[in-house]
């Protein structure tokens, strides 16, 4: 238990450390706004809604923090501008939610398909996934979907190896649905706790992806009734509101239940996960600060709060 509070406490600080650049781009430039004005008017309404914007928190999600401003406001009866970071605060704590957990089996394996364009860390992330499980005490398997990529096949056999998971894989070039059949055998007869799958990223052509996606689903559905338990959509926290487009795509075509969001350290644009929470009703429910193995880590929304107005969480357990 001490351990893991440790592991926690540390990640805190890292997750403070890695907002660094998006607290510079949004928090910063929110108190340059707030700081020394007394008036609450239009202008300054508006100067609030162009920084949200320009954080990638994505304009409808950014109109709609305003306008909570607005009715805070009136509210609350508020006269200076300075009580406004405050009110921020909590209309973001509230906007991101609860914490958001992961769907398994009752019975027999359980299994994740992992969604994503080439580029934004997946095969990373399925490793760190499959570490953080088997930390957790689950036999894993991972399996080797993304079958146009000899290197994603490689990549992933490597992080089976560091994570000490067996890898299911078939040569460059096999039908993906078969990689996942041989998986799903492989973890009935194994007595596996958690298959997790590795997609194609694909996305020049939406139909071909969109029809591929469909099959392995079905091949799973068909082996393992209710599953897949999750499937989750990696995105890279750096392409900001590209990202967004990604989540709304492969919403379309995947049916995604959860989101990780990786290489949120050293990026302004974490508030990209604003835009996530605001737009599209997918929870984002893991988060990468660094390249380690213990880097990736359930996302807790009111540490990235407390992380993003950078207080310590001490002073929140003292506000509760």
């Amino acid at each position: 238990m001490y351990k893991e509070e440790v592991q926690l406490a540390g990640f805190f600080t890292k997750l403070k450390e890695g907002l660094t650049k998006t607290r510079d781009q949004f928090v910063t430039k929110v108190e340059e706004i707030l700081t020394g004005r007394r008036k609450i008017d239009e202008e300054l309404y508006e100067e609030l809604e162009e920084v949200l914007i320009r954080s990638d928190v994505g304009v409808n999600t950014s109109f709609e923090l305003v306008e909570g401003l607005r009715k805070e406001v009136k509210k609350r009866k508020l006269q200076e501008a300075e009580e406004l970071k405050i009110v921020l605060q909590e209309l973001i704590a509230e906007l991101l939610g609860e914490e958001e957990s992961m769907n398994f089996a009752e019975h027999g394996p359980s299994i994740f398909l992992v969604v994503g364009v080439n580029g934004v860390g997946k095969t990373t992330t399925i490793g760190k996934l499959a570490h953080y499980f088997q930390g957790e005490g689950k036999k894993v398997i991972l399996a080797a979907g993304d079958t146009f990529r000899a290197a994603a096949i490689d990549q992933l056999e490597v992080w089976g190896q560091r994570a000490g998971v067996e890898v299911i894989k078939q040569k460059e070039g096999a039908d993906p649905a078969a990689v996942a059949y041989d998986a799903l055998q492989a973890a009935k007869s194994r007595g596996a706790d958690l298959v997790i799958m590795d997609t194609a990223g694909r996305l020049h052509n939406k139909v071909n992806l969109m029809e591929e996606l469909r099959k392995v689903k079905r091949v799973i559905e068909r082996e393992i009734p209710g599953a897949p338990h999750e499937v989750l959509l990696v995105l890279d926290a750096t392409t900001g509101q590209n990202a967004l487009q990604q989540a709304k795509l492969f919403q379309e075509v995947a049916g995604v239940t959860g989101i990780v969001l990786t290489k949120l350290d050293g990026t302004a644009k974490g508030g990209v996960v604003l835009g996530i929470q605001g737009e599209i009703n997918i929870p984002v429910k893991w988060i990468g600060v660094g390249e380690g193995m213990e880097d990736l880590r359930p996302f807790i929304p009111q540490d990235f709060a407390s992380a993003l107005f950078d207080q310590t969480q001490d002073d929140e357990e003292e506000e509760i």
